[in-house]
């Protein structure tokens, strides 16, 4: 019997586009994960595709209903629930109000590799 199984997939080694701080968010290609450690641009960075992120970076002042959908907005390196040009990584794991200077939210994450919102 061929075994194809190689492994479960929620952690993936990805090459740092940018520095990265344990629990920062970051998208490689269509897929966006969550650096499990510290990485310098261009080094491996082990990141987590799958599960609830608490503490992710936000728009600012952006509400959020629990389980809309969430968007990487990869130039200001921030979830959102902008869709338009923008990946679709989630659902937001719990309300969050509009209040300025909020900036993180919890994610769950999809673990699906997706195009940007057109």
């Amino acid at each position: 019997m061929a075994r194809s199984f190689i492994q479960p997939g929620d952690v993936m080694t990805f090459t740092a586009p940018y520095p990265l701080l344990a629990g920062q968010g970051f998208q490689v290609g269509g897929l966006f994960a969550v650096a499990q450690h510290y990485a310098t641009t261009g080094s491996d960075v082990e990141g987590m595709v799958c599960g609830v992120h608490g503490g992710l970076d936000k728009a600012d002042a952006q509400a959020w209903a629990h389980h809309e959908p969430i968007y990487w907005d990869n130039t200001a390196r921030v979830c959102t629930t902008t869709a338009l040009n923008n990946t679709l990584i989630g659902s937001a794991a719990e309300a969050v109000a509009a209040t300025p200077g909020l900036v993180t939210g919890a994610v769950r994450l999809n673990g699906a590799a997706a195009a940007p919102s057109a």
